[in-house]
């Protein structure tokens, strides 16, 4: 067995090492080649934030109410805990009496949340 002991660094340990570098190497040289090849463009224009082309008026900074953000995060997590009724439908005759009660309680942990949101005022337009 040929032994790539070098600088007493262990066998698994160089592997692990040449493999970041390269990876490193890589990304670097793609980004440097994107950077040569990419085509640049200085126009005044490209500055602007993009409304339809139709030029702002005020500043576009503006802030937005933290019910937006809510709103949204409550979407995606009941969005998201409804992708796993999926599986669960699949194999439901094969879960059986267990299957049956865990969804049940899956179920009643969505609809305390969103009984909770609502009671906050989460889900209200102001």
């Amino acid at each position: 067995m040929i032994s790539l002991d070098i600088f007493g660094i262990q066998n698994s340990a160089l592997l692990v090492i040449v493999a970041l570098l390269t990876g490193v190497a890589l990304v670097a040289l793609a980004m440097w080649i994107a950077g040569l090849i990419s085509p640049r463009s200085f126009n005044p224009q490209k500055g602007e934030a993009y409304e339809c082309g139709i030029p702002t008026r005020g500043n576009s900074m503006t802030r937005f109410s933290v019910g937006y953000y809510l709103f949204a995060i409550l979407f995606l997590m009941f969005d998201v805990e409804t992708v796993f009724l999926f599986p669960w439908a699949v194999k439901v005759r094969e879960l059986g009496t267990d299957g049956i009660i865990s969804i049940a309680v899956f179920f009643s942990i969505l609809v305390l949340g969103l009984v909770y949101a609502w009671r906050k005022g989460a889900l209200e337009w102001k």
